[in-house]
């Protein structure tokens, strides 16, 4: 074979090597390497990342065929995975922190969580936002017929915000952000995980490529650990005038100012933490695949999916950390 054959026999092989990955607008480290092409150079593939609105959106693209890899949260994917969506999470991007909240606009009214009865407040459809506030609605003692929920995209909710059409909003960033300026944060997502509904945001895989590719996933894996490792410990390098805020202003949207802001509130786990069976690798018993079945259970109570699976152990694996981080 002469080096011209090894060069195009090289450069088909390259070219197999596709996957479509979806991402939303969370502020998180490991998205300055969408930004600058890490992901696509430490993994060896060819990545078409593509944004999504909700994990919802990203999960019919999924079971479509289009989406291979995307980013999510708890509560759609304990949705799709009990309506037998065959994916995996292999990276807890964040836990429950105060990067999610829900805000109240001034003038509504509303100053503690007992004035939530009577008012209209809002979440992104099937959101780990939608699924904390009926959780905490329902932990007050009230239900749906005492305070009106709308399911709606995170766009139309600052929107009817703005408007005065809604009381309040249970968003993410840049939502979050926007909310904020006419209003107050009453409650986090930390404060009702610690009532007793935690989420998680997690990048998931189809079980398919999990299995056929476990080395892009380990690739993909060390790099996030990088970023996440960097945050740590330089703080310097993620302030609102720092090279990393302005590409994530860039791919996200928003401001330097607001990217840095935003990232300091998330709560990240470190891979060894991730690893073990507190979260992804006790497989039935781990604390993410114990977080999908009592969401897939509230999910259920209210109407949205229409059975619990035993348990949801197959859909969590510790494979690409515990090589990322060894």
């Amino acid at each position: 074979m002469g080096l011209a054959s090894i060069s195009m026999a090289v450069g088909a092989a390259a070219a197999d090597k596709k996957v479509v990955v979806a991402y939303q607008t969370d502020a998180l480290p490991s998205s300055v390497a969408i930004a600058n092409g890490e992901f696509a150079k430490e993994t060896g593939y060819e990545i078409d990342f593509r944004k999504f609105n909700s994990g919802a959106e990203i999960f019919a693209a999924i079971a479509s065929g289009d989406v291979q890899i995307g980013y999510v949260g708890s509560s759609p994917f304990a949705a799709a995975a009990s309506r037998g969506l065959e994916v995996k999470a292999f990276y807890l991007s964040s836990i429950s922190g105060v990067d999610e909240a829900l805000v109240v606009r001034n003038g509504s009214g509303i100053n503690t969580l007992a004035d939530l009865k009577g008012k209209k407040l809002a979440a992104a459809p099937v959101s780990t936002d939608h699924y904390q506030l009926l959780a905490l609605i329902k932990s007050l003692g009230l239900s749906e017929k005492d305070v009106q929920v709308f399911a709606v995209p995170q766009p139309e909710i600052v929107a009817s915000y703005n408007r005065g059409d809604i009381d309040g909003g249970f968003v993410w960033d840049p939502a979050l952000t926007e909310l904020k300026k006419n209003g107050k944060v009453l409650v986090t997502s930390k404060d009702v995980a610690d009532k007793g509904a935690p989420t998680f945001s997690a990048w998931v895989a189809t079980s398919k490529f999990a299995a056929d590719n476990p080395k892009f996933l380990k690739a993909y894996a060390s790099v996030i650990n990088k970023y996440y490792a960097s945050f740590a410990a330089d703080k310097a390098a993620w302030g609102p005038d720092s090279d990393n805020a302005k590409a994530l202003a860039k791919l996200l949207g928003g401001t330097a100012d607001q990217q840095a802001a935003a990232l300091k509130n998330l709560t990240l786990l470190t891979p060894d933490v991730q690893a073990s069976a507190a979260w992804l690798g006790g497989g039935d018993q781990s604390g993410a695949a114990k977080i999908l079945k009592d969401t897939a259970a509230f999910l259920k109570s209210q109407g949205k999916v229409s059975e619990v699976l035993p348990n949801y152990g197959a859909f969590v694996t510790a494979d690409a950390l515990v090589s990322a981080s060894n």
